[in-house]
């Protein structure tokens, strides 16, 4: 179906089967997969509808995860109908206002203490004994790291890494991740999914994909975003306030040496994934403005594969090859008509 027979669908789903009167209809969002999002006026309330290809997007899992927050106590888009056959919801409006677009040196204590009470609340209150969400296990781990090396590095850099290079980088990366105690992960929680509902109320979006893993996962997310940087003692500080918060309820032991090397080496799996998630975007799905986060993302990944020895090597590999490829790579994107 096409996006704008879909478009259609979902103007009839709204007007003759909810017998909504659509005063305006007008995009909302759109983001890196299928899904889009449209804001809809009628006489009684603003409203966002969800276009999400059934054979591309599970919405089912949006409803669950949906659930799991709001029981946790973390404020989620209501959902007001649904249409699982053709891939419709009607949600609550969270408004215009990300976080990303709120936060500033002046405010950001305050904004960042706002996202890490949602997420204390997801983490503390979400029981992962019962959610039924898939496992964050060694094969998802490692299907997410060969995003790296094959969309960035074969695809976009036409490099090669040796294969005992990416096994020993994974076998560090995974072991650290499932040695984590493990929690509710939303899996994307940054700047881009978190919105300002009012002065006091963060919303949270993009959910659907959540599972139970490591602990650190949406803490280095949300700290060391792909999309804004912030100074590192203010990072030291944040993860600091917060290790303290999850060891006095009971959610870590050990000391804050162990839970930083956890954040350090879960970040670098994060962000290796993410520079092979937004190559991917650029090549295969014409979404070139992702490649911008690349470098933010590769400076984030050489600054742990330079703090820790065993990743020397790897480290090297980034360094003289990665970065330098990247580079002429921009320098003829820029050139491009």
């Amino acid at each position: 179906m096409s996006e704008d027979f879909r478009t259609l669908a979902l103007l009839d789903w709204l007007e003759n089967d909810l017998l909504l009167t659509v005063e305006s209809f007008q995009p909302a969002s759109s983001d890196a997969s299928f899904r889009r999002y449209f804001r809809v006026a009628t006489p009684d309330a603003t409203m966002i509808v969800m276009d999400a290809p059934p054979d591309k997007e599970n919405l089912p899992a949006f409803i669950k995860a949906a659930n799991i927050l709001a029981g946790a106590g973390v404020k989620s888009p209501g959902i007001f109908q649904q249409n699982l056959d053709d891939g419709f919801l009607l949600l609550e409006d969270f408004g215009s206002q990300p976080f990303l677009d709120a936060v500033a040196h002046s405010n950001a204590d305050y904004l960042y203490q706002l996202a890490m009470d949602s997420l204390f609340n997801l983490q503390s209150r979400a029981d992962t004994q019962t959610c039924a969400l898939p496992r964050y296990d060694e094969a998802l781990l490692k299907r997410e790291l060969g995003i790296f090396s094959d969309w960035f590095v074969s695809e976009l850099l036409d490099l090669e890494l040796s294969e005992a290079l990416v096994d020993s980088v994974e076998t560090l990366l995974i072991n650290s991740a499932l040695a984590q105690p493990v929690t509710f992960v939303h899996r994307d929680y940054h700047s881009r999914n978190l919105m300002l509902v009012d002065d006091n109320t963060l919303g949270v979006l993009d959910f659907q994909d959540a599972v139970v893993g490591p602990i650190t996962y949406d803490l280095v997310s949300l700290l060391r975003d792909c999309y804004i940087a912030w100074p590192q003692p203010q990072i030291e500080h944040w993860l600091a306030q917060y290790f303290q918060r999850l060891q006095a309820a009971g959610l870590v032991s050990g000391d804050l040496r162990q839970f930083s090397r956890w954040f350090d080496l879960m970040g670098l799996q994060r962000h290796l994934k993410a520079i092979g998630i937004f190559s991917r975007l650029h090549l295969r799905d014409g979404k070139s403005g992702y490649l911008q986060d690349i470098p933010r993302t590769l400076d984030y990944v050489q600054a742990i594969t330079a703090t820790y020895p065993e990743l020397a090597e790897f480290d090297r590999f980034i360094r003289q090859q990665a970065q330098p490829a990247y580079h002429r790579f921009l320098q003829t994107v820029a050139v491009q008509p």
